[in-house]
């Protein structure tokens, strides 16, 4: 029914020594989630290879569905809020196996790439509308992958921003230089 496939680099040039060490951990959390995943997709009775790698400081994991499979959309939810428990729910499971917490991430029928893609846009559209005005924005409400994106856009475009108030109604806000 699924199949995992790994692939991850070890980038020792670019992320400093001891890198053999922190991607072997991360390619073990991949294992853990796609067998935690593998079992949910049989229960479920779903199709959909999983997917693993290693990007940065953590491993991300995908379910990913042959064709146009609208079946893994129900695994995704209004507005990724499925998406965001089952992510939870494997971290918890790593947890369990490892001990330790884990940052890994995960992606179902490429809905967060696709959401990650809008918000770099939100991000660079608000910093240039930022630069223009001299006047610092707040923007909607956002999760913390929400937020995280939109920070890393708004800094890439030279400015700063900083999140405010309290979950589930915390922001971004971006501030003039």
């Amino acid at each position: 029914m699924t199949e995992g496939t790994i692939s991850a680099v070890d980038t020792e040039a670019e992320a400093g020594p001891g890198t053999e060490g922190t991607v072997a951990r991360l390619e073990q959390e991949g294992d853990i989630a796609a067998d935690y995943l593998e079992g949910l997709l049989d229960i479920a009775d779903l199709d959909g290879d999983i997917d693993m790698d290693v990007e940065g400081d953590r491993a991300l994991v995908s379910i990913v569905g042959e064709g146009s499979d609208r079946s893994l959309q129900r695994l995704v939810g209004h507005d990724g809020e499925v998406l965001e428990a089952l992510q939870e729910l494997t971290r918890l499971a790593v947890h369990r196996e490892t001990g330790e917490r884990s940052r890994l991430m995960l992606d179902i029928a490429g809905f967060r790439a696709r959401k990650r893609s809008e918000l770099a846009t939100l991000g660079a559209e608000a910093a240039e509308r930022v630069k223009s005005s001299g006047e610092q924005e707040k923007l909607r409400p956002m999760t913390p992958f929400e937020r995280k994106v939109v920070h890393d856009a708004v800094a890439a475009a030279g400015l700063r921003s900083e999140s405010e108030g309290e979950e589930p109604e915390r922001c971004v806000v971006v501030l003039p230089r």
